[in-house]
């Protein structure tokens, strides 16, 4: 088996609360399933909410992983 790890980092929209770029993430997934990678795992971790000028940082930490 081959493992890869992918790291991303999402940043909340510039004005309230709530990141709204999931689809990046989706993006991400459908590149390396394309590729052959399936994914094994995930984690999220939040850097919590700031709000205006601030933003929130969400991590998504990927293992995919292939024959």
């Amino acid at each position: 088996m081959q493992y890869k790890v992918v790291q991303v980092t999402l940043k909340e929209k510039f004005i309230g609360t709530g990141s709204k770029n999931l689809t990046e993430l989706e993006g991400i997934l459908n590149q390396h399933g394309a590729a052959g990678w399936r994914l094994h795992t995930i984690d999220t971790t939040s850097g919590g909410s700031k709000g205006f000028g601030g933003g929130d940082r969400i991590q998504a930490t990927m293992v995919f992983e292939r024959d």
